[in-house]
């Protein structure tokens, strides 16, 4: 409390609301645009070392690697990554409690979200590791990371979506039938686009047909969306929760 000329005033505490569905949304844009501009940039300004390869074929298009390792590209990148990795976290322990709370005594639900946890952390890792260690820098390091983003998403997208088939059953809620059914739609589609970026990439490097760099560079854009997209359905399974940031002190006269 503060107090002149007889006058007093008395301190607020701050107190900041924000919808989980404008969080959710603003966790997931803030990659997807990074995305988009790294690649626009590269394709535009830095084309040859974007889509150079060894096999010295025709190129139309950069891999996310090559398009966040140049220069400015690689720091709007991490500045989207950094950003985004604490709010990711939140909403990792969100969902941790929400199962939780579900599934406290249940077998297997109890052990699998906990494990949930831990894969949406390593995700979280893997992406940082990949996002702050470019391929040009140190391959192994970024190569690893890489690995360790596919495995603990995949991992993370099936076991989220066993634990939501047991949440419709018990649900009344129509939102969280639909949550889960785009849940196994995005896996699939997440489980095909690897498929397609495996086979282009090996064809790649097998035969450096023209035309096949493209083409996982393109699938590999689509397995980066559908990751996205499947954390965005976030926004059904909390839509109707808000982020409350409150600070408060105590009063003190001066």
């Amino acid at each position: 409390m503060l107090q002149g000329s007889g006058v007093l005033l008395q301190e607020r505490p701050l107190d900041i609301k924000v919808s989980f569905s404008a969080c959710a949304l603003g966790t997931v844009s803030l990659p997807l645009l990074g995305l988009i501009a790294c690649v626009v940039i590269s394709s535009i300004f830095h084309f040859e070392d974007a889509t150079g390869t060894h096999c010295q074929v025709p190129n139309y298009l950069p891999s996310i690697s090559a398009a966040i390792s140049l220069s400015p590209e690689c720091y709007i990148w991490r500045f989207c990554i950094g950003l985004h990795s604490a709010p990711r976290l939140m909403v990792a322990f969100t969902y941790f409690r929400f199962y939780k709370i579900h599934f406290d005594t249940r077998f297997p639900e109890s052990p699998l979200s906990c494990l949930n946890l831990a894969f949406s952390i390593f995700e979280n890792i893997g992406l940082l590791l990949l996002t702050y260690v470019s391929s040009s820098e140190t391959y192994f390091v970024h190569k690893e990371g890489f690995v360790l983003f596919i495995v603990s998403s995949l991992t993370y997208m099936l076991i989220t979506c066993r634990l939501w088939k047991s949440v419709k059953r018990y649900s009344l809620n129509p939102e969280d039938a639909k949550s889960h059914h785009w849940k196994v739609r995005l896996l699939l589609l997440n489980l095909c686009f690897y498929g397609f970026a495996g086979f282009f990439y090996w064809k790649h490097n097998v035969y450096c047909e023209s035309g096949s760099y493209t083409f996982f560079a393109l699938f590999e854009y689509l397995v980066v969306i559908s990751n996205m997209a499947f954390h965005l359905t976030a926004m059904w399974d909390f839509k109707s929760r808000e982020i409350a940031i409150v600070s408060s002190s105590d009063n003190k006269n001066f």
